[in-house]
């Protein structure tokens, strides 16, 4: 409803004249007003005007008190002006339901969500404005900015230049915005009374008015003529056919001016609709003002309330017929309904909560909350899994609301919920008293996430969960998590370019594992430490670190990872020019490849132990190191790899004057990559991939953190690393690619 001047479809009187199927005007009156607006679109600007300032945006700004249908005309005005935006209406609300302004970061990212551009995970508020501007420019766009706190929310998001011409911004606030120039506010009172009655009717009836016009006038009056005060009253009076309209504004008149939500015409009008409800319906509105980010469904008011998905259903719809819940728009048939606690009550119905219920049911009707969310993010996940898992199976026996019948339909629901279960983990850990059902909310929306969209995908949104897993665990003391939490962290910031920041987190990750005794995750995060120094080109730390982690691979045992560490200090070496330890060390990952078995790995390290000879001057010895790769691979049976070892045998055969046997190499290769295609087989071999063990995370996969938030020991580090191109060569590398497996 913001300020509602949408009407829902709720009980009609007897005699009303909409049918009681009929849906009721969306909108009523602002004639006026939307005139006003829609000149001020034409109208030449106080900047150009003045002569000031390069090309801005049009910017219309309504202001109005919460309740006065603020957003209602901001939507009417984008809906009527749809022809000369063939781009489109972006929206985005820049206050939470708890009343915290969104920064302009924020704002940002949810502007660019809607543009379906990919922002970037961590990204300051700098960078995503930029990103927002220029993405902006050139298009032919509506923006509609909702519930705005301050000008240094909206002017950051504004493009200037001659691509800004054809954008128009929408704001609504409760005021003026001081600190945009040229900005001539439309500001909001009450309805005319004609349009009010015009609400009225569309939710009591035309009879019931006509009946009794000085009642009508009289509260309308007692609502200050305030839309959502209006829709109130009216589903007041629909649902009890037999107050008379006199007898509702009497009961208005006479009810305390003062009370839970304060003082004004919603407020009074919101508490005497309240107090009218049976004690369920009552207890039920009033916890609904903690679900997250203002979104319902049937899942979450039953959970809430502690009731049945059936008794709920029946209590939403007969809410939403009080003007209490604003439908969403665009259900498919038979679709579960969800609707809006408008923000306009909100405030009202918080501090009703807290006038009637104890603390202690408040905290348990969160929790349940929690809980329900917790299986079916569950249930999101596990239908991702192939028929016959284990985890097929536990969903099989989860109750039929609470399973999904598709993947397509857990990834709708994913997607459609994003921002509510954002929302419900930062309350989660503010709340600081749920911090058990917090860490398993966090694990199972990475686990979701990760599943329906990928680790890539999923980014943008990790990154703000991984900080929280972070909070979590400081404040609980919990060393583990907290490593896990800052190594998934600086790996996205190592994805981005941030390799400093990445670095820092990486040791304070060092120093949490150490902590926690866990030795796999302070192994993995000295691996990360020395990327992050390949990727800063400082080879002499790179190499000290990864000697470190090398000494720990050893000393437990772990062969296979020691293998690829020692690759990883072969390429660092030969970075640095130090081709006869780089070959030291290649020839020890060569034979701890042989020690493991893996014939594949060592078939791959003496490729790039050939390849450093040939960087070192030592072609001879080059060509029959590769030609040994070449047999190893044969043995291995894989011919993606044995073709590309052929190809790098063409190329030094080549160097050595020996075409003839260069193209009988090159023409074998060929033949290998032919089934493939080349484009999947000509890639050269990666030394970091040598010896991966089976299984092991693609690099930037995140650690998804256990239900008990506790990091997993046994995870392995695996990750990949490309040799340089030539001597001398700084090839690209992305810092820190070491990454946990799950079990």
């Amino acid at each position: 409803m913001t300020d509602q001047v949408v009407g829902t479809s709720g009980p009609q009187a007897p005699g009303a004249s909409p049918s009681p199927g009929a849906p009721r005007p969306a909108f009523f009156g602002r004639r006026r007003e939307l005139k006003e607006l829609r000149a001020e679109i034409d109208r030449a600007g106080l900047d150009t005007i003045a002569g000031r300032g390069a090309p801005r945006p049009r910017f219309l700004l309504i202001a109005g008190a919460p309740g006065s249908g603020r957003t209602a005309l901001a939507g009417h005005l984008a809906a009527s002006l749809a022809d000369r935006y063939p781009d489109g209406v972006l929206r985005a609300r820049l206050t939470a339901v708890d009343g915290t302004a969104l920064t302009e970061g924020e704002a940002a990212r949810l502007l660019l969500d809607g543009l379906g551009a990919r922002t970037v995970p961590g990204a300051s508020d700098d960078d995503l404005t930029h990103a927002l501007r220029q993405e902006l420019a050139g298009r032919r766009l509506l923006v509609l900015l909702d519930d705005a706190a301050s000008a240094e929310q909206v002017d950051p998001l504004m493009p200037e230049g001659e691509g800004a011409a054809h954008l128009l911004f929408v704001a609504v606030s409760r005021g003026p915005l001081t600190g945009l120039t040229g900005v001539r506010p439309c500001a909001l009172g009450g309805l005319d009374v004609p349009d009010a009655h015009a609400l009225l009717e569309s939710w009591a009836g035309e009879v019931r008015l006509t009946v009794d016009p000085r009642a009508a006038d009289c509260l309308i009056e007692r609502c200050g003529a305030q839309p959502a005060a209006l829709v109130l009253a009216g589903g007041h009076l629909a649902a009890h056919p037999k107050t008379s309209v006199a007898d509702l504004a009497h009961r208005l008149e006479q009810a305390p001016a003062d009370g839970p939500g304060g003082t004004g015409e919603l407020p009074r009008m919101a508490r005497l609709s309240h107090d009218a409800l049976p004690a369920a319906a009552a207890r039920t509105l009033r916890l609904l003002s903690f679900a997250p980010a203002g979104q319902v469904d049937a899942h979450t008011a039953s959970a809430l309330a502690g009731a049945s998905l059936p008794a709920v259903r029946t209590t939403l719809g007969e809410l939403a017929g009080l003007g209490f819940l604003s439908p969403e728009p665009g259900l498919e048939p038979g679709e579960e309904p969800r609707w809006t606690v408008p923000s306009c009550l909100q405030p009202v119905l918080r501090d009703l909560a807290d006038d009637h219920e104890r603390p202690a049911e408040l905290q348990l009707a969160r929790a349940r909350m929690l809980e329900r969310t917790v299986r079916l993010l569950h249930s999101c996940r596990a239908v991702t899994d192939p028929e016959g898992s284990p985890a097929r199976t536990a969903l099989a026996a989860l109750p039929r609301a609470l399973r999904f019948d598709t993947a397509e339909a857990a990834a709708a629901w994913l997607e459609r919920s994003r921002g509510a279960l954002l929302a419900s983990a930062r309350l989660a850990v503010a709340d600081g008293e749920l911090d058990t059902l917090a860490r398993r909310l966090l694990a199972a929306i990475v686990r979701a996430m990760i599943a329906h969209r990928g680790a890539a995908g999923a980014a943008p949104d990790l990154y703000p969960v991984h900080g929280l897993v972070l909070d979590v665990a400081e404040r609980r003391r919990l060393p583990r998590e907290k490593a896990a939490a800052l190594l998934n962290l600086a790996d996205l910031d190592a994805s981005t370019g941030r390799t400093r920041q990445a670095l820092a987190r990486y040791r304070a990750a060092l120093d949490a594992a150490r902590a926690a005794h866990d030795a796999v995750a302070a192994g993995r995060a000295m691996e990360s430490v020395a990327g992050s120094y390949q990727s800063l080109e400082d080879w002499p730390r790179a190499a000290d670190w990864y000697g470190r982690a090398l000494t720990e691979r050893l000393a437990r045992g772990e062969h296979a990872d020691a293998a690829r560490v020692y690759g990883r200090l072969g390429t660092v070496h030969t970075y640095a020019g130090r081709y006869g330890e780089a070959l030291r060390q290649w020839r020890a990952a060569v034979a701890a490849y042989r020690r493991c078995g893996d014939v594949a790995g060592r078939a791959r390290a003496l490729s790039e132990q050939a390849r450093v000879q040939e960087y070192a001057g030592r072609p001879q010895e080059s060509l029959r190191t590769c030609q040994e790769a070449v047999q190893w691979a044969r043995e291995a049976g894989d011919d993606r790899l044995l073709a590309a070892l052929r190809l790098r045998l063409a190329d030094t055969l080549e160097r050595l004057g020996d075409p003839a046997a260069a193209r009988l190499h090159r023409a074998a290769a060929e033949q290998l990559l032919a089934p493939a295609g080349p484009d999947e087989g000509g890639a050269e071999p990666e030394d970091g991939q040598a010896g991966a063990p089976a299984g092991a995370l693609v690099p930037g996969e995140p650690v998804v953190p256990e239900e008990s938030g506790v990091a997993d020991a046994t995870r392995e580090a695996v990750g990949t690393q490309e040799a340089p191109e030539a001597p001398g060569e700084r090839a690209a590398q992305g810092a820190g690619a070491v990454h946990l497996r799950n079990p």
